[in-house]
């Protein structure tokens, strides 16, 4: 294994408090929606390109207004998250630190652009970190990202952390690795290696 590309939802933070407030407050703005966001809401939409997460939310919406509310409200959330910040897991920046050591680290999410860059921004983590991609750069999918990453930074055995079925198939895409984050959002049956928390990633590799 020469490195480790991670998730960022679920599996290095928690970001749903301040998601919540970004999109309630912009909401706010807007007429035709109704209907509330709750944090279980967002976490069950969380790994979804931002398309698929406005079209699961929003159903009532038509595509003008929700392209429309999902633009305006990327660009508040990456505001939000680069001064408030979310949550990070236990012992993340510790584990950073020992595994950057050993091997390169990247970041690949289905998020829009300007959202890894306020994790770095909020939490000072950029440092243990190669290089990341997300398809609100590429418009890819996460699949195509990670092999992007591979190609780009001229890997030839990382493995893939995350915690959802659509990071064990973008893996499975990309023919590498999968680890299973446990105690993040999702819920998968098939990986290679399962870990209870981000301390355990020192154990396996």
């Amino acid at each position: 294994m020469d490195s480790i590309i991670f998730d960022l939802d679920g599996t290095l933070w928690d970001s749903t408090d301040t998601v919540l407030l970004a999109w309630n407050t912009l909401m706010k703005d807007y007429e035709s929606i109704t209907r509330t966001i709750t944090k279980k809401d967002l976490q069950s939409v969380m790994g979804l390109q931002v398309p698929e997460i406005g079209k699961k939310l929003f159903p009532e919406l038509n595509e003008t207004d929700r392209n429309r509310f999902l633009e305006e409200s990327c660009q508040v959330e990456n505001t939000y998250l680069g001064e408030q910040g979310g949550i990070l897991f236990d012992r993340v920046e510790d584990v950073l630190k020992s595994l950057s050591q050993k091997f390169k680290l990247f970041i690949v999410s289905n998020c829009q652009d300007g959202y890894i860059e306020a994790f770095y921004q909020f939490h000072q983590l950029e440092k243990y970190f190669t290089d990341y991609e997300n398809p609100g750069r590429t418009g890819l999918s996460k699949g195509e990202n990670i092999k992007l990453i591979m190609e780009r930074n001229h890997l030839t055995k990382p493995v893939y952390v995350g915690d959802t079925e659509g990071d064990r198939k973008a893996a499975q895409f990309a023919g590498i690795p999968f680890v299973y984050a446990k105690y993040g959002f999702g819920q998968v049956s098939e990986y290679d290696y399962k870990i209870d928390s981000i301390d355990d990633l020192l154990k396996i590799f």
